[in-house]
Formats: C-alpha cells, structure tokens, sequence
C-alpha cells in the first residue's frame, strides 16, 4: 500500500474571516492572500498555503489534508481505500483548483472527521516573506506540521487509520485525571516522514472538531516572540509553556478564530523508524504545559 507522505493542508470555516487574517499575520507571522472565491490563504513557506479557511455559519475545523508523493501513489490508495470497503469521492476541476493540486479525493474516518487526499501540488515557488519577521516553519519533507482529532468511537478509528489510510503508532497515552475510571486513549501516529507524528486521535469529542493543530518554528527564541505577539493582541492561552516528554517538542498552545487550539513550538523530535519503539507514557509534559489555564483564565 501507497504511504501517506505529510499533513499537506488543513482547512478551516470562521463566521469572521478578517479574524483568522488578523490572527495569521499578527500573532502567527505569517503571509496571507485572497481567493477569487473569497477564502482565505495562509501561507508558512515556499508553497502557496498550509491553511485554507472558509468564511461560514459556523467556527469549526473541516478537513485534514494528506498528500502522496505521486500519482501512481495516489491512484494505489484509492484502489487500496475502494479494497477496504471504505467510500471516497474523486474533487472536480474546482476544489482541485481551491487545494492547488492535480487530484483530490475526500473519505470521512468512522467519526466523521473529514479527510482530503491529494498529489501533485501546485506553486508559483514564491518566498515566504514572514511580515513578524519569523525566519522559517519547519515544514521540509515533514508537511505542516500535526493534527490532532477527536475520536470518541477510538477503536474503529484506529483502526480506520491504521488499516485504511496506513498509519502507525509513534506512542500511547492513556490519560487517567480519575484514577478509579477507566483510561481516556490518546494515540500519536506517524506517517512517510521522521516527524514524530502527524496525527493523533484522542477518545473525546470537541465542538471545533479539532483538539489542536501544531506548527513548529526553528529556534526557541521565535517561539517566545510568538508567545509575546499573542498577548499583545489578546490570544487566550490554552497551555503555558513546556516541553513535551515523546516528542520533545518546547511549545505553548493557544486559541484560533475558529475554535480549536494551535500548538505553537520547537525542537521537535525527528525519529528512525526502524529503530523505533513503540511505549506508553503517563505525563504529558517533562515541565510545564498546564492546561487548566484554558479552562480558569490565563494566570
């Protein structure tokens, strides 16, 4: 079976859409451009987005979108998606236009998260030109960066994700806040690249249909001036700062316009696959990272 290489894309809906603008340039430090069909482009790198967001009724997270290395790749996982009793429908000429691919195909996972596949992405190779001053994200070879989804029906989507789409397991949290109730799961899977993961699954539904989404800088300093950017302009806190104990990822999480949280971090760990193994742990973080801020009120 074909492999998915990367998070290619992530697509998003705002009853605002001058919000995410705002929020994109001024906090995250990034470029944006306007659509002829009024969307919004988000812009991180050499390609012409990593986040495409929807003006609409409602702020919520629409679609992940994964990309495969070729054609002959993209054609496989959809004989292997069809082979696997799974549905799919092929974009027409005008979301491949609005996803600046060759090909799209849209599958939904057992919870009813939307998926896009896609390959053969289009660019004009333009400079990313960070108006913050953010030198780079680090998106090499490595795709956006990480999503994380809500999975309360978690056996069949990992199953969903481990058998359909290809997924593997980089590790296992199993969150425990009661002792005396049972686990909620937290899976953190890998993909056709040394990040550590590009997707995890976590045993609970959010409204925003997104736990959070990760972007990741190269340098702790740019993480701090983020840090910075996001209380002059009044971002709420999700998370305070810390370092995470799998991936090693030094981070702080924050509100988006539409809802769901945005890991903002570095130093995340690259990992060889073929010396990998697979372990559970029982802390989040080695310090920091205390999310209760999210649910009290920035301290």
């Amino acid at each position: 079976m074909s492999t998915v290489q990367s998070l290619s894309y992530i697509v998003t809906q705002v009853q605002d859409l001058e919000s995410w603008r705002h929020y994109a340039e001024e906090v995250l430090g990034m470029m944006t451009t306007t659509e002829a069909d009024g969307s919004l482009r988000i812009k991180m790198d050499e390609r012409p987005f990593r986040i495409l967001v929807q003006e609409g009724a409602t702020d919520v997270y629409l679609a992940s979108g994964w990309e495969l290395g070729s054609e002959e790749d993209f054609n496989a996982m959809l004989k292997h998606i069809a082979e696997q009793g799974v549905s799919y429908e092929l974009g027409d000429r005008e979301m491949c236009v609005s996803r600046g691919v060759q090909a799209v195909a849209t599958l939904s996972d057992p919870a009813g998260n939307q998926h896009e596949l896609s390959w053969g992405h289009i660019s004009a190779c333009q400079p990313f030109v960070s108006p913050q001053g953010v030198p780079r994200f680090v998106t090499d070879g490595m795709g956006l960066g990480h999503t994380v989804l809500p999975a309360p029906n978690f056996d069949e989507c990992a199953a969903f994700y481990r058998d359909v789409l290809g997924f593997r397991k980089s590790d296992i949290f199993n969150f425990r806040p009661d002792p005396s109730a049972d686990a909620t799961r937290i899976h953190f899977m890998h993909c056709g690249n040394a990040r550590h993961h590009s997707l995890a699954i976590a045993e609970y539904d959010v409204p925003s249909k997104c736990v959070h989404m990760m972007v990741e800088v190269d340098s702790m300093t740019e993480v701090g001036r983020a840090h910075d950017r996001r209380e002059a302009h009044g971002v709420p806190l999700s998370a305070t700062l810390g370092q995470h104990l799998n991936d090693k990822m030094t981070s702080f999480y924050m509100k988006t316009p539409s809802g769901f949280d945005l890991e903002f971090g570095w130093g995340g760990l690259l990992v060889d696959w073929e010396k990998h193994s697979v372990f559970e742990f029982n802390r989040v973080s080695v310090w920091g990272h205390d999310f209760s801020v999210g649910q009290q009120g920035e301290k």
